[in-house]
């Protein structure tokens, strides 16, 4: 869940699925697709734990149909409202602390923590993409929200201070408001001393009311913040409470399984991995963020990514996002059924043999658009010519649905640009292009396939570091339901992040799945092994 905050200035923008940033714009979709498929967490985590080694145990609940329609209108009401040195493996349990995970509907991983002294207990997301810790409180009277999960009560807490400072987080599909607080946090054996944390005090989005979770635990970075407040995986390196500044994520993605994963703090466990894991750089501080290279569908690169791409790994984000470009081009050939776009259909049957013949002359496809008086160009962002632009509304990202003509313009130059490389005559490319229109996701994101396809269907591969990362249609295919009441969804969403800071992938939890991966704070860079 990619988050950001905002204090009583509104500084900052948190959100739980795929949501605008306020250093960019990621966040709204993020918990929309959450709600869309109900992926909030459930059910009370059982800690297991020997020495200085915490487990969170993750159980999975079967995806429900009347649940996911239930979250559909969830989130249209709020549509307008986010192995070396040592470490590689260490199998020892008195050097890392495992907290065992809950999965619920094959999509979000929650824990227990406890809040003060004696610990108050509450289910939240464990969210690499967010930074801050926040429960209900007990001076929540008016969200119905706080009357269906646990309320943190300060007077029964003997470790209790007082902040009382206001703060606010506004997610993709709704928000939450409250004030400071100060006390002990515990995780697994472990216990934070004096952690600063939010007493959600208002939950106004019915997406608070039907999530089966209390809370969310931030793991991102202090940069990202609300508050500026020190996230309880700093304090735990700094009150010294593990080994290594390190953790990781097991995600069992088998919906049969008694355990639905673990996340283990203080290094990695060798049980929940396959080889030694690939290690990447940060890019940039405040989300998990590290640059990944070309993208594949089948064997066949899309081109989007081969000079580079952001990329971010989120645990509190369900599914994998990317540019609305390429989440086109994978529906089209793993048969989803989008929303079809007359934008863009109208850009192929009226400007496609234009478009075609400038990239055919030799025009930069950056300067198509503009040429073909669609965009016009501020600086090195091409903008619509008939709307506000990104530039305009820095905090936003652009979309098929903000700048409708621009942007389908950009996909279908970015689309023949491709299909150029592939010898394609004008005739097969303009057909082509107009078919991946009809494929466009929905503007809420989500894309139903035919489940008995999926045999047909073909690998999508990610680089990074030159390691291809296959992804093989059983495991990026969400499975809802059985029998004859199976569905299928698309386990892409549509995201859209516009330059410098995109374009950008969101790492959910259908890559973190089959991928176990380790978050190495002290050498700031993440790390990817085939999960065992």
């Amino acid at each position: 869940m990619l988050s950001h905050v905002a204090n009583t200035s509104p500084t900052y923008l948190g959100f739980l699925f795929i949501t605008s940033f306020r250093h960019s714009a990621i966040m709204e979709k993020k918990h929309i697709c959450a709600a869309l498929l109900l992926w909030a967490i459930a059910c009370s985590v059982l800690p297991a734990s020997s020495g200085n080694l915490l487990r969170i145990g993750l159980k999975k609940h079967r995806v429900d149909v009347n649940s996911i329609n239930a979250a559909r209108v969830a989130r249209l009401q709020d549509r307008n409202g986010k192995h070396v040195n040592g470490i590689e493996k260490k199998s020892s349990d008195s050097d890392i602390d495992k907290l065992p995970l809950k999965n619920y509907l094959d999509a979000q991983y929650y824990g227990e923590i406890g809040v003060g002294s004696p610990p108050q207990k509450f289910k939240v997301i464990f969210d690499t993409g967010s930074s801050n810790l926040w429960v209900p409180s007990s001076k929540c009277y008016l969200s119905i929200a706080c009357w269906f999960h646990s309320k943190y009560k300060a007077s029964k807490s003997s470790t209790y201070t007082r902040n009382g400072e206001s703060c606010a987080i506004r997610y993709g599909t709704g928000s939450i408001s409250g004030h400071f607080s100060q006390d002990n946090v515990q995780v697994g054996d472990l216990v934070v001393k004096d952690q600063v944390f939010i007493e959600a005090t208002r939950e106004p989005s019915i997406t608070f009311v039907i999530a089966k979770f209390d809370g969310i635990l931030g793991l991102g970075f202090q940069e990202i913040s609300v508050g500026n407040v020190t996230p309880v995986w700093y304090n735990m390196m700094g009150q010294g409470l593990v080994k290594e500044p390190v953790f990781s994520f097991w995600l069992n993605r088998d919906a049969n399984a008694k355990e639905g994963g673990e996340l283990v703090f203080g290094g990695v466990d060798p049980d929940h991995f396959k080889g030694n894991h690939t290690y990447v750089p940060l890019t940039q501080k405040g989300y998990w963020q590290f640059n990944m290279g070309d993208f594949l569908i089948g064997n066949t690169s899309t081109g989007y990514c081969a000079g580079g791409c952001d990329a971010i790994v989120d645990s509190g984000t369900s599914l994998l996002a990317g540019p609305t470009t390429i989440v086109t081009q994978i529906n089209h050939a793993i048969g989803a059924e989008g929303v079809v776009s007359m934008e863009c259909k109208t850009i192929v049957s009226q400007y496609g043999e234009m478009i075609w013949d400038l990239l055919v002359s030799g025009v930069r496809p950056d300067q198509v658009c503009s040429q073909v008086g669609l965009c016009y160009l501020d600086g090195a962002q091409h903008v619509s010519s008939n709307i506000r632009t990104v530039v305009e509304r820095e905090t936003e990202g652009s979309s098929v649905g903000e700048a409708p003509l621009c942007t389908a313009c950009e996909m279908a130059v970015v689309w023949m640009q491709n299909q150029l490389k592939q010898k394609g005559t004008k005739e097969q490319v303009l057909d082509f292009v107009d078919q991946l229109c009809e494929k466009l996701p929905s503007p809420m994101g989500e894309s139903v396939i035919d489940c008995s396809s999926i045999s047909s269907m073909p690998n999508i591969t990610f680089t990074i570091k030159d390691t291809a990362f296959v992804l093989t249609p059983e495991q990026y295919i969400i499975k809802s339901g059985e029998g004859i009441a199976t569905i299928c969804i698309s386990g892409f969403a549509a995201l859209d992040v516009p330059p410098p800071r995109g374009p950008l992938w969101i790492l959910g939890d259908v890559f973190m799945g089959p991928y176990h991966t380790v978050f190495d704070y002290g050498k700031s860079r993440v790390g990817f092994a085939e999960a065992a």
